[in-house]
């Protein structure tokens, strides 16, 4: 059944981006280090149409059918992915709540967090459960942090839910007289239209100027209820009044400065009334313009405790992570220099071959260009100039817009049903969206390492690698600026902080993201292609994404804070899986210790200082996922990750690394960008 576009769309603005520190590039970003807030999308209409045009268009795998209102981009790789995608809809984890649409309506609940050795679990909970009588639900509008879903019987307008990220209320709106069933009991109380019901120990509220009669409610046109759930020791009637200024929609803005990325999340009510807003722990210690004062409670949650706070902004900021794409070598030793100029020679004449998928073939992209760039800091020109012409060969290939009209492999078509750039040979679910931005970051990174004193390669290149940024960074600032070929950043969630990796969701739990680190990848090097290729907002846009993913990364995989409740009886030193619903000591593909660090880690790059801090604690989490030393998998990471403990660390991992099992060397990473790595921080 076509529906018609309805609601708000994501609002946008962007500050400035802070020179980089890699040395190869530092005049070309600062050249962007002033660039304004754009007024235009990034990767908009006028700027990807004819790129688009010369790809070939072609489905690769089709999606699922999607719950979506015509006109709308459809949203992989969002935290409500599984409500849009496929036969059955699938909860979704507005924190604080859970959510699922029902036959006939929905269902929310506040999850109840259970913690054991290996998992934190928060699944659904089906507390209350409206039944509207709709025999249809489709997706009319989403934004930032917020979805509305417009309900239908046959032809006829029902009315719409909304629900967002961070808020604890669901609102419905009547468009016409509806009666809706409860499920349950809610009994009214001495405040005006405010009733209550207890389910497992916790309060649902209901405030509805509409009659509630039993198990029934009946709403007039125009008249909407609010559902909540009621956090332990809070202030009711804080929450009551909120109730009754129901969230209509998100906003983003955001901001870096010199030393931080601030994003600000805008909590849209229907008389631009304050709301509640429960702040996750990575946006606690840079909170501003949520006031957290008052008996307003805290909602547990599989990522901590989540404080309340009440405003119409949740604005926060995480510690710049400026992008960095080379290893200064200028602090080693001439002994060590002549040791590296060896084994980049060495690695030079044994360059595998470069794989024709979008994730081996990406990694192996950038592995050539750090060897490269090692090559050109210890004088081994023969080297460097050998391993740069095959790099720059095999991206010409992948980067011959109609590449996939002569060949299956090494090539990119465009999607029109589900907008976006699918790889030929795709890998991992690529090509239902899985992965993308893992996959692209690749690419991104070794175009920005290589083309970036090389204009005429930064040029020939752009046409694809633009494309290849637009799939998972188009950035759409207002509904008369919506892409028409890319939803607006496609993996990145900005309440979370971080992205989600799974295109449609076909889970109980939510989406989900493993590898943290090939995510905080992805953004740098959509930072350095935007300096190499001189896109001013585009940098702007990448600082802010990769600060802020590092920040979700730190704070929810490597390094969180083992003090709060919900940690107590998890029994390892960090979380390789993160979810909606529930949080696994875990990888997709293997049970070994080191898979769970190491797919965290890799690949480890000049930016990866962003998982410095504490030493004891990084000690820690080797010592679970490596006991017995190095000789495992994703070894050479592991290793490169201890010297960021401090100097006699990355000494001891630098003798450690010297005879190192060739086998142990990571397909993305080499002997030569191993050393040099480790070499520069044990002379730090």
């Amino acid at each position: 059944m076509a529906r018609v576009r309805t609601g708000l769309a994501l609002a946008v603005a962007t500050g400035l981006l802070l020179s980089g520190c890699v040395p190869a590039t530092t005049d070309k970003l600062a050249d962007i280090s002033s660039a304004s807030a754009p007024d235009e999308p990034v990767f908009g209409d006028a700027e990807v149409a004819e790129l688009v045009a010369a790809l070939p268009e072609r489905t690769v795998k089709p999606l699922p059918a999607a719950r979506l209102a015509d006109g709308l981009a459809k949203p992989t790789n969002t935290w409500f992915a599984g409500l849009v995608f496929g036969e059955n809809t699938m909860p979704v984890f507005p924190l604080p709540l859970s959510f699922q649409l029902t036959d006939a309506g929905f269902a929310l609940g506040l999850p109840v967090v259970t913690t054991t050795a290996a998992n934190i679990a928060g699944g659904f909970v089906a507390a209350v459960e409206p039944d509207i009588g709709a025999d249809d639900q489709v997706v009319t509008a989403y934004d930032a942090a917020s979805v509305t879903i417009t309900q239908y019987r046959g032809e006829a307008k029902l009315g719409h839910t909304v629900i967002a990220e961070g808020s604890p209320f669901v609102n419905f709106t009547a468009e016409s007289g509806v009666e809706i069933g409860l499920g349950r009991g809610f009994s009214a109380t001495s405040t005006d239209g405010y009733s209550t019901a207890k389910v497992g120990g916790v309060t649902y509220g209901l405030v509805t100027p509409g009659t509630v009669a039993g198990s029934t409610l009946t709403l007039d046109a125009g008249q909407s209820a609010t559902w909540f759930a009621l956090p332990a020791g809070a202030d009711e009637s804080r929450f009551v009044e909120a109730a009754r200024h129901p969230v209509t929609g998100t906003t983003l803005e955001y901001d870096v400065s010199e030393t931080k990325a601030t994003t600000s999340i805008g909590y849209v009510t229907a008389d631009s009334k304050p709301t509640l807003i429960a702040v996750l722990p990575h946006q606690s210690a840079g909170l501003a313009d949520c006031d957290a004062s008052g008996d307003l409670g805290d909602f547990e949650s599989i990522y901590g405790t989540l404080a309340v706070c009440s405003g119409t902004h949740l604005t926060w900021s995480v510690p710049l992570l400026e992008a960095d794409g080379t290893i200064d070598l200028s602090g080693i030793t001439a002994e060590q220099k002549s040791t590296l100029a060896d084994h980049v020679a060495a690695d030079a004449a044994t360059m595998p071959a470069f794989p024709s998928d979008t994730y081996f073939g990406g990694k192996a992209l950038a592995r050539a260009a750090n060897l490269w760039s090692v090559a050109t800091q210890v004088g081994a020109d023969e080297a460097a100039a050998q391993v740069k012409a095959e790099a720059v060969a095999e991206l010409d290939q992948w980067m011959e817009a109609s590449g996939c009209e002569d060949r299956a492999a090494r090539c990119f078509v465009y999607d029109a049903d589900a907008g976006g750039v699918v790889g030929l040979d795709a890998s991992f679910g690529s090509d239902e969206f899985n992965d993308h931005h893992f996959h692209y970051g690749y690419f991104l990174y070794a175009a920005g390492l290589l083309a970036a004193d090389d204009p005429a390669l930064a040029e020939s290149w752009a046409p694809v690698m633009n494309l290849l940024a637009a799939d998972v960074a188009t950035y759409s600032p207002g509904s008369d600026d919506d892409s028409s070929y890319f939803p607006s950043q496609r993996v990145f969630d900005a309440y979370a902080g971080h992205s989600w990796a799974s295109g449609t969701s076909p889970f109980a739990d939510g989406n989900n993201q493993e590898s943290s680190s090939e995510a905080v990848n992805a953004w740098n090097g959509l930072a350095l292609w935007a300096a190499a290729s001189k896109q001013p907002a585009l940098a702007t846009e990448a600082a802010w994404l990769l600060s802020s993913e590092a920040a979700s990364a730190s704070a929810y995989w490597t390094n969180f804070d083992a003090s709060d409740p919900v940690y107590d009886g998890f029994e390892h030193e960090m979380i390789s899986l993160n979810w909606g619903g529930k949080r696994d000591w875990a990888t997709w593909f293997s049970v070994e210790p080191s898979a769970m660090l190491g797919i965290t880690v890799l690949p480890v790059t000049a930016v990866s200082e962003y998982m410095a801090g504490d030493p004891d604690r990084i000690r820690a989490n080797l010592a679970e996922a490596a006991p017995n030393g190095f000789d495992v998998l994703f070894g050479d990471y592991l290793l490169m990750y201890s010297a960021l403990a401090g100097p006699e660390d990355a000494a001891a991992a630098l003798n450690a690394a010297r005879s190192l099992n060739e086998d142990r060397i990571d397909d993305g990473n080499s002997r030569s960008y191993l050393l040099a790595w480790l070499m520069s921080r044990a002379n730090a």
